[in-house]
């Protein structure tokens, strides 16, 4: 089959897109479109012999239904830059391919990630593994920032005095902090990077990973427009149901409305399947707001 070329993702690649303060994504090459993913679907078909829109039903159909092998022919290969902390995230997503800069071969630039802005928020009440919506006012958040700095440049600077008495890169390099940037090459078929899009793009997730899955998506729409408008209509914007969350929703179509708000409908109808407390709230937030708990 020969290489299939899609123009909008021939016009970005190589092209660096910046992400936080001194990260970026850039596409080095793709394997396919959505056009790879329809004649793998359809096998015994060649390219044309159907309509624009047929393939793009075809498309919705196999990804609202599943059908995910199609997508695994579609590759696509990214340069990105990013702190360290956001690495270890973005590594537990096992079905990629890819290849960091080494810090036993390389000496670690002078780089480090300081967050600005609402980034630096306190501790959510709600959830011990996340930050608060709102951020500190201004003078904390500067306050932070100088800490922050302060620290990455005594580590820098205790990095190169051990370089500069010859000891091994690879040991040198240990007290360096989670803020510093690394970079890698990292390949990914189009069915496992929907996986990792939906999961970091997701508004529990850590912002530093957010922002990169949003510009790879971004990347991904170039290279395949059907697939990704598919990926936004039946995964990123659809919502799952428990078997009893689907009882709660069920008893909320069947109960006449009584002028109360959506949402303590949905509460009420919640505790009327016995479900309390975080579930129901759960539950509210899915059939309210869309939002997957």
């Amino acid at each position: 089959m020969a290489h299939e070329t899609v123009a909008a993702a021939e016009e970005i690649l190589d092209k660096e897109f910046p992400v936080l303060d001194h990260g970026f994504v850039r596409l080095v090459d793709y394997l396919g479109g959505d056009q790879r993913i329809v004649q793998s679907a359809r096998v015994s078909y060649g390219a044309g012999t159907k309509t624009y829109r047929e393939d793009k039903g075809l498309i919705n159909y196999l990804l609202r239904n599943e059908h995910t092998s199609p997508f695994e022919q579609v590759v696509l290969t990214f340069h990105t830059k990013m702190p360290v902390f956001v690495a270890r995230q973005w590594v537990r997503h096992r079905t990629a391919r890819l290849n960091e800069i080494s810090g036993r071969y390389s000496v670690m630039k002078d780089e480090f990630y300081l967050p600005a802005g609402n980034a630096i928020a306190p501790q959510a009440q709600d959830n011990k593994q996340g930050r608060e919506a709102d951020g500190f006012d201004q003078a904390a958040q500067q306050a932070v920032r100088e800490a922050l700095a302060q620290q990455q440049r005594a580590a820098y600077d205790g990095y190169e005095r051990l370089l500069d008495h010859d000891v091994a890169r690879e040991l040198a390099r240990i007290n360096l902090p989670l803020s510093t940037y690394t970079e890698w090459y990292w390949q990914i078929d189009l069915h496992n990077l929907f996986h990792f899009l939906r999961l970091r793009m997701d508004a529990h997730a850590q912002y530093e990973i957010r922002v990169y899955a949003e510009q790879i998506f971004d990347i991904t729409r170039r290279v395949c427009p059907i697939a990704t408008e598919a990926f936004d209509e039946h995964v990123r914007g659809g919502v799952r149901f428990s078997r009893s969350e689907f009882a709660v929703v069920q008893r909320l179509l069947s109960t006449p409305g009584d002028g109360s708000e959506p949402a303590d409908r949905a509460r009420a109808a919640a505790e009327a399947e016995g479900i309390t407390g975080r579930a129901a709230q759960r539950i509210v937030s899915k059939i309210i707001d869309g939002i997957s708990g």
